[in-house]
């Protein structure tokens, strides 16, 4: 689209990054910067929409007077957390389904990992509580199971060892049907305490943690509990969302590439932070061989792009995997 005759483009004045950091990081918004480099708003707002293209995410003014946007101005969907990182890693862990008195090889290495790459964004990607006594399934024999109260402690636990460890981080938690078993509950068996305080699993994780169904960083990566079911469950996730898009519920733990006429996006299961064989699964498993991997996935972006999505994998308890190097923990 071409510039109109007469105006200044705001180019003149600064270059594409510094133009970036003073409509979102600075939380001026287009009317400061054409104010402050005698520009024509509408130079402004085009130029945006043209950066917009180029790479591939929305430009989100902050501030009271901006509005939710999603990609190229659309309106934000409820329910959903929209985030932005031009350089820096995100990592997302998904499923841990805590138990009191079992921190998994997978959590300590996801607890390393934070204070090891500085996180920008931590997503605890769903099902960060199991609830085994509120469980639609009926208990089998006399199994014996934690109460509600100290799987919310342990969450309450292991939740604050990963925010000590990425101090300054941007905390998210989609979330998971486990999770929902908490408010469900409440709401099938006693409605009117609806918007009393405690009857939401978030009152429990902190207010670090911003509880969404979905949380899109740059607008072309989704990261949500779950979409599609079954073994291709990666491929077919991005096949439907038309973007990278990072999931767990299956506890697979994989990276699966798309390369289509607009480029290559990924489907990634982020595995189980849980040990596969562990006490929460035990029972209705009935000692069944698990296609599960337990670990987590790092997303590095850089410029805004987001680069080939990496996994840690545990190996064996006490040891895990990471770019060709086992590094205990």
């Amino acid at each position: 689209m071409p510039w109109p005759k007469g105006k200044t483009h705001p180019s003149a004045r600064l270059n594409d990054r510094d133009f970036i950091a003073m409509y979102e990081d600075l939380a001026r918004g287009p009317a400061y910067i054409a104010r402050t480099t005698k520009t024509a708003l509408s130079s402004v707002k085009r130029r945006r929409q043209h950066l917009e293209q180029k790479l591939g995410r929305a430009i989100q003014a902050k501030g009271p007077w901006a509005k939710p946007r999603g990609e190229f101005g659309a309106a934000l969907a409820p329910g959903r957390i929209q985030l932005k990182l031009y350089d820096g890693v995100v990592l997302v862990a998904s499923d841990a389904h805590y138990w009191p008195g079992d921190i998994s090889t997978a959590h300590r290495a996801f607890v390393r990992f934070c204070r090891r790459m500085r996180p920008k964004i931590v997503v605890m990607n769903g099902d960060v509580l199991d609830g085994s006594t509120i469980s639609r399934h009926a208990p089998i024999g006399w199994e014996s199971r934690p109460s509600l109260i100290q799987e919310i402690e342990a969450c309450q636990e292991r939740l604050g060892e990963i925010v000590k460890a990425s101090p300054g981080a941007q905390y998210v938690w989609p979330l998971g049907n486990h999770d929902a078993r908490f408010e469900s509950r409440i709401a099938a068996v006693a409605p009117e305490y609806a918007k009393v305080k405690g009857v939401h699993l978030s009152d429990h994780f902190g207010a670090e943690w911003q509880p969404c169904w979905s949380c899109f960083v740059n607008d072309d990566v989704v990261v949500k509990h779950r979409f599609k079911s079954g073994i291709h469950a990666p491929h077919n996730n991005t096949m439907w969302a038309g973007r990278s898009i990072v999931t767990g519920h299956l506890h697979s733990l994989k990276v699966q590439p798309i390369s289509d006429y607009n480029g290559t996006r990924w489907g990634v299961d982020t595995g189980t932070l849980a040990d596969p064989y562990g006490k929460q699964f035990s029972d209705y498993t009935e000692d069944n061989p698990r296609s599960w991997r337990s670990g987590f996935a790092i997303l590095t972006f850089k410029d805004g792009r987001l680069l080939w999505p990496e996994v840690c994998h545990v190996v064996e308890p006490g040891l895990v995997d990471f770019r060709g190097e086992l590094i205990e923990v």
